[in-house]
């Protein structure tokens, strides 16, 4: 088994240790900064949704399910647990029973919906004219009533 390099494991320096001195700025085209991660996070199709759906306000997770149509338990619940992690939802389980558990955004959270609910009331406004260069057989798996 190879050992690693000594004098390069010396000269790295954890990213906490950085971040703690105000040292880190990121670059999001570069490939290993921890940017490109955050921004997977939140630009995934369920993760532009619970940002949306918690700007208003405070949800149970039952709740979340029902008002972001097709999402399944599994992906809602990772998509909390990775936006909860970068500090964006926050999450207060209550201690009764049943369990009741509340996820809403935290000052970052805001921050970040605002921007991405930017995009997203885009895509709405424009979405005839996005479509217009659809296969028809793509758009026919549509409901018409909802691209009345």
């Amino acid at each position: 088994m190879e050992q690693p390099d000594r004098s390069e494991a010396a000269s790295r320096r954890l990213l906490s240790e950085i971040v703690a001195e105000g040292g880190l700025s990121a670059n999001v085209m570069a490939a290993a900064c921890p940017s490109r991660e955050v921004l997977n996070h939140v630009t995934s199709r369920w993760g532009v949704l619970v940002l949306m759906a918690l700007e208003a306000r405070t949800l149970r997770f039952s709740q979340l399910k029902r008002q972001i149509g097709g999402v399944s338990e599994r992906m809602l619940a990772q998509t909390l647990k990775l936006l909860e992690g970068d500090g964006f939802v926050r999450r207060q389980a209550f201690e009764v029973v049943p369990p009741h558990v509340e996820y809403s955004l935290t000052p970052l959270g805001l921050e970040a919906a605002e921007r991405v609910r930017g995009l997203a009331d885009w895509i709405q406004v424009n979405i005839g004219r996005i479509v217009e260069h659809w296969d028809p057989e793509d758009l026919a798996a549509y409901a018409p009533e909802i691209m009345a």
